[in-house]
């Protein structure tokens, strides 16, 4: 005999298993949809568009059900926070945020950290190209710092790993930023 009960059970937690998993990708497409304006912003000098961004993205990234739901979409979703909240962090202090501060996990944490030399190649081209040389110069320093404690890091493999190869390539493009910099700035004197 099949006990017909243990199946309705079963289809019961199957649908609310996969409605747990679409309400998290909903909100991990949000999630990265808000770091990409926080970014935006900050790049384009609206601090106070990125920062009330920030307690937006704060917030939903608070919301997630907890628990594994079946999706890596939850911790892209995180990754970019850290990187978004992380830039504008920066922005505004120079400081690194700790993972503490953005309550992630510390993989995620790292992931994003990748991530996030990235916009500062971004934000350093801009400084460079509007004649802020000593914001340029400031971000290169900041990112050879991130560099030196991934370096200290024992990565094998994954996607850790590969991201954190990232920081090397990302650094390398501020260093030629800086060398650049540091042949044209006599000539303007």
């Amino acid at each position: 005999m099949i006990n017909k009960k243990e199946f309705e059970d079963i289809r019961k937690e199957l649908k609310e298993s996969e409605e747990k998993r679409e309400s998290v990708i909903r909100k991990s497409r949000d999630i990265i949809m808000l770091s990409k304006q926080i970014i935006y912003s900050a790049q384009r000098g609206d601090l106070k568009k990125a920062e009330e961004l920030c307690a937006d993205i704060r917030k939903a990234v608070g919301e997630f059900p907890k628990g594994y739901c079946g999706t890596e979409m939850e911790s892209v979703a995180v990754q970019e926070y850290v990187e978004a909240v992380c830039f504008v962090g920066f922005v505004k202090s120079g400081k690194l945020l700790a993972r503490k501060e953005l309550g992630a996990e510390t993989e995620n944490y790292l992931l994003g950290i990748c991530d996030l030399t990235g916009e500062l190649v971004r934000q350093a081209v801009n400084a460079a190209i509007n004649k802020r040389y000593d914001e340029a110069l400031k971000i290169k320093d900041f990112v050879a710092g991130i560099y030196g404690e991934f370096l200290q890091f024992d990565l094998r493999g994954g996607q850790l790993r590969n991201k954190a190869d990232s920081i090397k390539w990302n650094l390398k493009k501020l260093e030629d930023l800086a060398l650049s910099i540091s042949v044209k700035q006599p000539m303007e004197d």
